[in-house]
């Protein structure tokens, strides 16, 4: 099997994809369908009604990931996956009876989605780390960069179906249809062998957990430069829907469905990003913050794009930087976490990726009101470009990293100008800033063992030392692939 695509051996992990697949396919359904009810049915053509209903599944991010982390590192992530999933179903059956019934009205969606945007703040974190058990850690980059072309090819599948499915019988059924077709990934989870997943010794109950996950990444400055980059790109420069439906109407004066046609567009890039992501056997710092630079650097052309299918053109490279940002940026936090603190730390991250939207969004759609439909996408070009460039030479200071060139391999690389080892640099870093000790192997069943996170802007997946205050060999860094035994 291709490089690409080596995580599909892995029976178990065929049958996550088939059912990712589904489920993202009635995420996108569902969501061009509650905003055609409430913008056509529930309301008079209401933009605000429909930022609220988008407020409220958002919202829920903010409020209740911590918590859902910890539940991840806790309890069983298939079972935690497969339950919201079912709540979900539920919920839009629900929603699909009201509305063919001719009952809805605004509120019972308010009610459906913050309860809705519950069950997937819930699920997040425990989906993320799920993918972990499915492949051993060297095929991790892999499985999410193919996880991340499943979500795209279903925002590609999703919205169109979402289409058909309302010109044909309306929109109550797109609800029901979602409903049955979540019962999919619940079936494939079900009969997922658990007896062939990598293990996962679920955390003991203690005290001060989620803190503890807070000083854990406090303690990383890699995994605190990825979240910070990512708050940033996140809550200023991912509000497509928003700046494009300005850019579509407002600069070029088209239509719905030229405005829906660039969501297809982009997921081309989408999809092609995901994919050069997925052949990547090791995450690396300096992706996620070039990406993040030639994101702004994109965007930026996009904004000064003279005509709509300039735009439209443009839009595909944009979307091949967003998913290199974004997968490579997951990848790196995941390979990056020992297995006891993983689900915390990626509800820290799913947090700030998702959770700024709703904080973002507002801000960006009054520039865009204010300065011009332009300006809404300007301003997290510029944003993005500062962020990586502030990320960048952060990341020297702190590394003591130089540029030279090498003349046997005749290109510019980076490297280490201080001569100490990454063991060392680890090291120090834990010591200054967090003086507690990362979990033993024994303590995470045995795939405890992250990233180094002392120098990973060049190279990733070496494990870090068990204990930093010991001064022993035992935390060279030994090469990728090598961190489970």
């Amino acid at each position: 099997m291709s490089t690409t695509f080596r995580s599909l051996a892995n029976p178990n992990f065929r049958l996550w994809i088939i059912g990712n697949v589904m489920a993202s396919s009635a995420t996108w359904m569902q969501r061009v369908a509650q905003d055609w009810l409430v913008l056509t049915q529930l309301s008079h053509h209401s933009g605000t009604q429909v930022g609220i209903v988008t407020a409220l599944q958002f919202l829920p991010f903010v409020l209740f990931t911590p918590w859902a982390g910890l539940l991840a590192d806790r309890a069983d992530r298939r079972r935690v996956v497969q339950a919201c999933q079912v709540v979900t179903a539920v919920l839009a059956l629900v929603l699909g009876v009201l509305v063919l019934t001719g009952v809805a009205q605004i509120w019972h969606v308010y009610v459906l989605a913050f309860i809705g945007g519950t069950a997937s703040s819930i699920e997040a974190p425990a989906r993320q780390a799920f993918v972990s058990e499915l492949v051993p850690d060297e095929l991790l980059p892999n499985a999410i960069g193919l996880n991340s072309t499943a979500f795209n090819i279903a925002r590609i599948i999703g919205p169109g179906l979402a289409g058909v499915v309302i010109d044909w019988v309306g929109t109550g059924w797109v609800f029901v249809a979602n409903g049955a077709i979540l019962m999919v990934p619940v079936t494939m989870l079900a009969i997922i062998d658990a007896t062939t997943l990598m293990p996962h010794e679920r955390l003991a109950r203690a005290k001060g957990q989620i803190v503890e996950g807070m000083r854990y990444v406090r303690a990383r400055p890699d995994i605190l430069m990825v979240m910070v980059v990512i708050t940033v790109v996140s809550g200023l420069g991912l509000n497509f829907q928003l700046t494009s439906a300005m850019m579509a109407t407002e600069v070029f004066g088209k239509a719905a469905g030229e405005y829906g046609a660039l969501a297809s567009i982009m997921a081309v890039g989408s999809v092609t990003g995901a994919l050069l992501a997925a052949r990547r056997q090791v995450p690396r710092l300096r992706t996620v913050v070039m990406a993040a630079g030639f994101f702004g650097l994109v965007q930026f052309a996009l904004a000064l794009s003279p005509t709509y299918w300039s735009f439209a053109l443009i839009s595909i490279p944009l979307g091949l930087c967003t998913l290199t940002l974004v997968t490579s940026a997951n990848a790196f936090v995941q390979i990056s976490t020992p297995e006891a603190f993983r689900g915390r730390v990626l509800a820290l991250y799913t947090m700030v990726f998702l959770g700024t939207t709703p904080l973002g969004s507002p801000l960006v759609g009054w520039i865009g009101e204010t300065f011009g439909a332009r300006w809404s996408l300007l301003v997290g070009a510029i944003s993005s470009m500062v962020v990586a460039v502030a990320a960048a030479v952060w990341a020297a200071r702190r590394w003591n990293l130089r540029l030279r060139w090498d003349r046997r391999a005749r290109r510019v690389v980076i490297d280490d100008a201080s001569g100490l080892t990454r063991a060392d640099h680890l090291r120090q870093e834990l010591a200054q800033d967090a003086p507690f000790s990362l979990p033993s192997e024994q303590g995470t069943g045995g795939r405890g063992r992250a990233s180094d996170p002392g120098r990973p802007w060049d190279e990733g997946g070496a494990p870090a030392p068990e204990n930093p205050g010991d001064q022993s060999d035992a935390g060279a860094p030994e090469k990728p692939g090598d961190s489970r035994t």
